[in-house]
């Protein structure tokens, strides 16, 4: 995972892509990819779901997320003091422009063998910039009720169509019309969790046939285990691994998964 240091961040961020049950038997790579970058003012994260079918999807998710940090990184480090609303949904659309062209450009011909879907945050003091291509999916964490933790599923991408059973790629010919962004500006969030759909059934729930919502007990594990002030540790680091290759998981979803998660720090205690 491309990565920065971020002990001068208010974020904490951590994350990792593992390979699914389907692709260990098969001794095949992980085709998700994830990575993040962040400064003082400033945080991108990434992921992304190469597709299957794909001869090269695992070269095109790296590919996605490296462009990502590069593009959205740039445009939102230039801007970090620009006011939510609709500026930000055209500075996530023009970086996503920028991230296809670059990515098509170094394809050339062959694109459609590095097909691949990408959901990019961008956490900027006051607000939160999301966009999506494909089926990845966003949840944060903020506010209380009646003292637990509130958590939401940020809007997604429609499908293509009912019948469908493909996503949307970088590579598809309309995808821009598929594109989704979003603007969210809340001091309450303290918490940011991307996925690839590979974690979908064990993240979100759809109670009764209701929209999808956020798996309450599997987001809040997975947020407290970073909330501990610090540097991630050598143990969170394999605690997650595990997590991902679980059984339990396994059994939800033998698809490769992706969890990249950020928590805001506590800020530092007053000096008496």
């Amino acid at each position: 995972m491309a990565a920065t240091d971020t002990h001068r961040s208010p974020w904490r961020i951590h994350g990792m892509s593992v390979e699914g049950y389907r692709h260990r038997r098969q001794g095949l790579p992980c085709q998700d990819a994830c990575a993040y970058t962040a400064s003082p003012s400033v945080a991108v994260l990434a992921v992304a779901d190469g597709a299957g079918s794909r001869p090269r999807s695992e070269e095109g998710s790296r590919l996605a997320v490296d462009l990502a940090m590069e593009h959205f990184g740039r445009r939102a480090a230039a801007a970090a003091d620009l006011q939510p609303g609709e500026a930000v949904h055209e500075l996530l659309e023009d970086a996503y422009h920028d991230v296809s062209k670059m990515f098509l450009d170094h394809t050339g011909a062959d694109a459609a063998d590095f097909a691949t879907t990408l959901t990019v945050v961008v956490l900027a003091p006051g607000w939160l910039g999301h966009l999506t291509v494909g089926d990845g999916f966003v949840v944060v964490r903020a506010g209380t009720e009646d003292g637990e933790r509130q958590f939401h599923l940020l809007p997604q991408t429609a499908a293509a169509s009912e019948y469908s059973n493909e996503t949307v790629f970088l590579t598809s010919p309309d995808a821009t019309r598929w594109l989704h962004t979003d603007c969210v500006s809340d001091e309450g969030i303290d918490g940011v969790l991307l996925s690839t759909d590979g974690l979908a059934q064990a993240a979100l729930a759809r109670p009764g046939g209701a929209p999808q919502t956020p798996n309450t007990s599997f987001v809040d594990a997975v947020f407290r285990s970073l909330d501990t002030p610090g540097a991630v540790s050598e143990n969170a680091h394999e605690g997650l691994a595990t997590l991902l290759r679980s059984d339990r998981l396994t059994a939800l979803n033998a698809d490769d998964k992706t969890l990249l998660r950020a928590v805001r720090k506590a800020p530092p205690k007053a000096r008496p």
